[in-house]
């Protein structure tokens, strides 16, 4: 026990205080909304009070466990094994398509000893990571003078595509898209060569196409009629209320009755069945409305400080799989944050995508603490070596 205890300790004392600090803040603050915003959905379900709470803590417990486990591992260990963890995840994703039921409208989730998850959010740090160890072969290949990458862009096509489309299927847009936007993100800035970047692009495009009518082929129609009318509605929910625009309106009616200073923590009025399930997408409405505007101003302060401390640490990365590890992750966060509170204020279509550290979700949860847990490596790898890899 005093063995792992040191060992925690020391992994501590090399992470990024900054980045580990604020996370923790967030996370601790998350806990204690959850408590506030599922309150009424606990009696309404004739749950215990703090229901929600413990099953969140619990999967932040997992994910600092699964944090310490990736802690420990050098980036290196992605790089050698290849492509085949992203391959096993996107067959467990198609067999679930067909031994699944739909939750709110999506069949992207998974049952293991009785708890739901969702697979496609694991995709999202595992994606990352391998592109990210594929980028780093590429550009050695590149510095050697060896014009041999067909192999390398191959595969950054199956993890960029192959995800995306099962995905898509499933019928949980949100997630589809922060995919893409995570994967052509880092995709643009990688060390690619201009020409094969065109060329890939292309071929993506039309692997994309011709997968999804593939899928849909075999799986029919995808949109629900729910769907649709977010995208329908998104400009003006209020103007369409009764018809799918009620979850956005009301969370605009939350922000409004926050006005600057808050109801008070506990006192919000649009948790009371007006907005469903406001303790997971919808919970920056529940914060606002009992916090005020001026209130939650420092939510968004640390999430620039997370993001800028990410963006940091990757310019400051001795390699360029955790250049782009840091990379894809500061994306990831940031792409969740946008669609959340763009959907949120009716800028974007509602997609149903949690909000970092505040909404309550198991999957996404551990996928969050995992990426973060990558990011502190990469701290500790470029804080042990001296000799930094340009």
């Amino acid at each position: 026990m005093n063995g792992v205890m040191k060992k925690i300790r020391s992994t501590v004392n090399d992470m990024d205080k900054h980045l580990l600090i604020f996370s923790i803040i967030m996370i601790g603050f998350g806990l204690l909304n959850i408590v506030t915003a599922s309150s009424r959905e606990a009696v309404s379900l004739d749950v215990p009070l703090y229901h929600y709470f413990y099953r969140h803590l619990f999967m932040v417990v997992l994910g600092l466990g699964l944090a310490f486990v990736i802690l420990q591992v050098p980036t290196v260990f992605y790089k050698n094994i290849g492509i085949i963890p992203v391959l096993l995840l996107a067959a467990y994703m198609v067999l679930s398509l067909w031994s699944t039921s739909e939750i709110r409208g999506a069949r992207n989730w998974s049952m293991i000893a009785g708890q739901s998850f969702q697979p496609s959010e694991f995709a999202k740090p595992l994606g990352i990571v391998i592109l990210a160890c594929l980028y780093d072969k590429y550009y050695r290949k590149l510095i050697n003078n060896n014009t041999k990458h067909t192999e390398i862009i191959v595969k950054i096509i199956v993890i960029s595509v192959l995800i995306p489309v099962i995905v898509f299927v499933q019928k949980d847009f949100g997630t589809m898209f922060i995919q893409l936007v995570i994967f052509m993100g880092m995709f643009f800035f990688s060390p690619v060569q201009l020409r094969e970047k065109l060329e890939t692009i292309g071929i993506l495009f039309i692997v994309m196409l011709l997968g999804m009518g593939v899928m849909l082929s075999v799986k029919g129609y995808v949109f629900t009629e729910a769907q649709l009318s977010r995208f329908k509605d998104y400009l003006h929910p209020c103007h369409n209320y009764e018809d799918g625009g009620y979850q956005v309106c009301n969370g605009i009616i939350a922000i409004n009755d926050g006005g600057l200073f808050g109801l008070g923590i506990g006192k919000s009025k649009q948790k009371y069945s007006y907005i469903p399930e406001p303790h997971t997408d919808s919970v920056f409405s529940i914060i606002a409305e009992e916090y005020g505007l001026i209130r939650v101003t420092p939510i968004f302060i640390i999430y620039l400080i997370i993001l800028y401390r990410i963006m940091l640490l990757a310019s400051k990365a001795n390699t360029i799989r955790g250049r782009y590890i840091c990379f894809g992750v500061g994306i990831y966060i940031f792409t969740h944050i946008f669609i959340n509170l763009g959907g949120l204020f009716g800028v974007i279509p509602l997609t149903g995508v949690p909000l970092p550290f505040l909404s309550y979700g198991g999957s996404f949860t551990i996928s969050l603490i995992a990426a973060l847990a990558l990011v502190q490596r990469v701290h500790i790898e470029t804080k042990n070596q001296k000799i930094k890899l340009k």
